[in-house]
């Protein structure tokens, strides 16, 4: 599953996009880091490795429900055509 794992200080929320085990705790050991969230900037900060979440899609790996708002609202950039 690709899901949200919090690593922020007390009320100063920031998280990383993971890849784990559906039954793992939220905090648990993840198989690879694919990004980062980071909603206490204006507007929020979003980092992801699409090529890596398209990946673990490919192997079987489910989104969770704000993952997938995350995702819709930052799609992969096309690269530009070499010349």
């Amino acid at each position: 599953m690709i899901r949200l794992a919090r690593v922020g200080a007390r009320k100063q929320p920031f998280y990383r996009i993971v890849v784990i085990e559906k039954d793992r705790a939220r905090n648990g050991r993840s198989i690879e880091v694919v990004g980062t969230y980071n909603p206490r900037t204006n507007p929020a900060a979003v980092d992801l490795k699409h090529e890596r979440i398209a990946y673990w899609r490919g192997q079987g790996a489910q989104l969770s429900p704000t993952m997938a708002k995350l995702i819709a609202k930052n799609p992969a950039v096309a690269a530009p055509a070499a010349a």
